[in-house]
């Protein structure tokens, strides 16, 4: 079970293509992060001891997924309370990287957060880097993992062994006994990550990781943060600049979730967004979107009675194999042309090529690990999210996820229900605040064929940080994202702005 509102364009990628760097040169004498006296403002309420600290910039190292990036990148370690309610007590390491900008009129530090929530920073920058190029020379290229996200005390709650057997649990119960299986994996795995987590499983919110961030903007010598937030990363902007709207200073939000949709909404939400994704690729296709969509949820239905064997010993594609293989090329048009090859095999009996795009999504090497992305999104989005959907409830609004897509809708209306299920920690809101009254312009950009965050909630996210500050940029384009997607309207605005302080003319439209 793998919740689909997080980034995916450019792990979407690496399930396809993997690719490694070298190691990377120290910095022990930055002048901007060396400690001691800081013309940024400190934290409120923030010991001395964290504000004053150094971070001692130096050479990354190899993890358990890939090996450390080379030429100009950098890693550092922040340390940030565990408890922000008690900044003086115990604290907890974050994981940061950058490359410092290559140019003499320097900006200042811009801090990118690639989504999830769960996505690592730290090892998802230095392949953005290539993407924000023309941003480098006057901005450091700062990103960092989140508390509960890899380095940075990343939350596993469930074995690699455990995760495998779980792909035979039925997302989709139509019998009270595959509800009860379903079920029961869920809380099982909720006390999974209770045990990995520990105290640290209260303290992951949303909300922790915006506190964080001023921290770390004071610490790298910021007046102002500077941001890029992509998907998840564009709900971490809306409440960084709600609690702190004076320290705003040029922040894009790219692939945007709506700050206004609760649990059932955004499951709908994604139904839609994907839906309308399926019919602009079948239409690329030739194909009648309608006939296209029920051929599609026929195949679903067969796997759903008997899984198609693969190429991979002992493995079959299931039902929600098979939807998470055909969601992932939803993410990028450049997906498009691997999902039709992926479909035509099912149809011909063979799953071997939609479980390969299955096993990208779920983070599966060929060996059998998987990675924790998944772990630590549902760690911090259930400590986010109040809401709770009984099984009883979920399914009286099947009938409605179904009619809004008869492909993903059973599928994603389940997972309201079996999400969050029998969760050891309680959520704290319904919707997040992102209104910032007094906040300087943000720059919210939404992409009309986004399939995992549907336009709509750019507009939502726009009108709710507020009149002046919420400035609308539409690109009518596919795939989740639109910045270094192949539109040049859209690069030229955001660079314009990053670079310049130009804010373009709320309503403007790239086609």
């Amino acid at each position: 079970m793998a919740r689909l509102v997080r980034w995916t364009a450019l792990t979407a990628a690496a399930a396809l293509l993997t690719a490694g760097c070298g190691s990377g040169a120290s910095d022990e004498d930055d002048e901007s992060t060396s400690g001691g006296r800081r013309s940024a403002a400190a934290p409120s309420g923030v010991p001395d001891s964290l504000a004053s600290q150094s971070l001692d910039w130096g050479r990354c190292e190899d993890t358990a997924d890939a090996p450390a990036p080379g030429g100009d990148w950098q890693c550092a370690t922040l340390k940030a309370p565990l408890d922000w309610s008690e900044p003086d007590g115990d604290t907890i390491d974050l994981a940061l990287i950058r490359a410092k900008a290559t140019g003499d009129e320097r900006i200042g530090s811009l801090l990118f957060n690639f989504g999830g929530p769960g996505a690592s920073g730290v090892s998802t920058m230095p392949s953005y880097g290539d993407t924000v190029s023309s941003l480098h020379e006057r901005y450091d290229l700062v990103s960092w993992d989140p508390r509960g996200v890899a380095a940075s005390e990343g939350v596993r709650c469930r074995a690699d062994e455990a995760i495998e057997d779980a792909e035979s649990v039925d997302s989709t119960p139509d019998t009270a006994a595959e509800e009860q299986r379903y079920l029961t994996d869920a809380a099982d795995f909720g006390k999974g990550c209770q045990k990995a987590a520990g105290k640290l499983m209260a303290h992951v919110s949303t909300t922790d990781t915006a506190r964080d961030m001023d921290l770390m903007r004071h610490v790298l010598d910021d007046e102002k943060m500077h941001y890029f937030g992509i998907s998840y990363g564009t709900e971490l902007g809306g409440v960084y600049a709600h609690l702190f709207p004076k320290n705003v200073g040029r922040v894009i939000l790219d692939a945007v979730v709506d700050p206004g949709a609760d649990t059932m909404g955004h499951a709908e939400n994604q139904a839609r967004g994907f839906q309308r994704a399926l019919e602009d690729y079948l239409r690329s296709t030739g194909q009648d979107p309608k006939q296209g969509s029920r051929k599609i949820a026929d195949l679903l239905d067969r796997l759903d009675a008997e899984p198609l064997p693969t190429s991979s010993p002992g493995r079959r594609l299931t039902q929600t194999l098979a939807f998470t293989g055909i969601v992932l090329p939803l993410y990028s048009k450049d997906g498009w042309p691997t999902l039709t090859s992926a479909l035509a095999a099912a149809e011909e009996g063979d799953g071997s090529e939609l479980l390969a795009l299955a096993d990208g999504y779920n983070e599966r090497d060929p060996s059998g690990r998987y990675g924790t992305t998944t772990h630590s999104q549902r760690v911090i989005s259930c400590l986010d999210d109040k809401q709770r959907p009984t099984s009883a409830e979920t399914k009286k609004l099947l009938p409605t996820f179904e009619k809004v897509s008869p492909v993903f809708g059973a599928f994603l209306g389940w997972d309201t229900a079996g999400w969050c299920h029998d969760w050891p920690v309680a959520g704290q809101h319904e919707t997040p605040e992102v209104s910032a009254p007094g906040a300087a312009p943000v720059l919210v950009v939404g992409n009309t064929g986004d399939p995992a965050t549907p336009y709509e909630g750019a507009r939502r996210m726009a009108d709710e940080l507020g009149e002046d500050i919420g400035v609308m940029l539409t690109w009518k384009g596919e795939g989740h994202g639109a910045y270094g997607s192949g539109s040049d309207c859209v690069d030229s605005a955001v660079d314009a702005y990053l670079l310049e302080g130009t804010v373009p003319k709320d309503g403007t439209v790239c086609s």
